[in-house]
């Protein structure tokens, strides 16, 4: 028997979203009238065909029902969590990177009140979390021992977790440890919880809220021709795998976030079907945090090499995945972002 995929699709957003839910042409994601959808695209690795909401009723029994499981959890309400409030679209996690070769901002915020004041001003721009991270794991990286990752972040986390909602972007389970009994509100490991095979027990002892990502080899080979029979299935399906895994182990909380992983092992053409396509892992049932932000793709299609000028294809590229339903933003010009978020939804209502 085939395999099917859900994806919702035709989105709404704002008045118009309002305006269709009440009138039920359209039905909210996550419980959220300000964004809803009115086609549902079934995908199986063969073919991939959409359908009207309207239209359900005259599929084959058994495709209606997994399609109607699938939209139960596609329509769910998310609870909130590390300062997250799935109902307000989007949230924005800053980007801290503490190291001397980070792709984007390596070497800025290196100095201890550089980086507290860079936490605090994302923060006072809005963002609702800061992404702390002290290990570089940008394509061709070399990974770093602990110790020297922990001397470089440890002074951040004792000076503003108190203060600032942190998440910790780290692939080792001894940092992790150190950085939650600090007070740190997320792990968020881009290994996808293959780098450490203890990580799974500091995410079980503690029950903290945590990032799953998708990468595919190491940050130092992980761009030497990535290949998949199907992106987008593929990583749906380490998806639903490391989920059954961690229920397997006793992780019981839903408080987990997902992460594809734009241009950790993908290329251009992976990149781009993988943002087309986002919405397909809201019928995981988890939140979608993606990393837009000054990405590879934005100097393919623009031709812009600096990191610092892709800033315009950082907007475009978020409020393209805000409007697919995307809950969290991983960017580093949050003033920016928000901004450009501020004049759509203005816009639109």
């Amino acid at each position: 028997m085939s395999r099917y995929y859900t994806r919702a699709c035709n989105f709404y957003y704002g008045k118009t979203s309002k305006n269709f839910v009440n009138k039920k042409k359209s039905i909210p994601l996550n419980g959220n009238k300000q964004i809803s959808f009115d086609q549902i695209e079934v995908i199986s690795r063969k073919s991939k065909k959409k359908f009207s909401i309207n239209k359900l009723s005259r599929l084959p029994k058994s495709l209606k029902k997994q399609i109607n499981h699938d939209l139960k959890i596609i329509t769910s309400k998310k609870k909130n969590f590390a300062n997250l409030n799935f109902l307000k679209l989007p949230n924005i996690m800053g980007v801290l990177n503490l190291t001397p070769d980070s792709f984007s901002d390596g070497g800025k915020f290196n100095n201890k009140n550089e980086g507290i004041k860079q936490a605090l001003k994302m923060l006072s721009s809005g963002a609702n979390i800061v992404d702390v991270g002290g290990e570089s794991t940008r394509p061709g990286s070399k990974g770093v021992n602990a110790k020297v990752e922990w001397n470089r972040i440890n002074f951040i986390l004792k000076s503003i977790c108190k203060k600032v909602p942190i998440s910790l972007d780290t692939r080792k389970s001894e940092i992790m440890e150190k950085g939650i009994k600090l007070g740190i509100k997320i792990v968020n490991d881009v290994s996808g919880l293959k780098f450490d095979t203890k990580t799974k027990d500091v995410l079980k002892k503690y029950k903290i809220p945590f990032v799953i990502q998708h990468s595919q080899g190491t940050p130092e080979n992980m761009q030497n021709n990535p290949s998949y029979k199907n992106e987008l299935l593929d990583i749906y399906d380490f998806f639903e795998d490391k989920i059954k895994l961690l229920r397997s182990i006793g992780i019981k909380h839903n408080n987990i976030i997902i992460d594809p992983g734009i241009g950790f092992g993908k290329n251009l053409k992976h990149n781009m079907n993988l943002i087309s396509n986002i919405s397909i892992f809201h019928s995981l049932g988890f939140p979608i945090l993606v990393g837009n932000s000054r990405k590879k793709f934005i100097k393919e299609l623009s031709g812009k090499n600096d990191t610092k000028s892709r800033v315009g294809g950082t907007v475009a590229s978020s409020l393209y995945l805000m409007m697919q339903g995307v809950q969290i933003l991983r960017i580093h010009d949050v003033d920016e972002i928000l901004q450009g978020v501020k004049i759509f939804k203005e816009l639109v209502n």
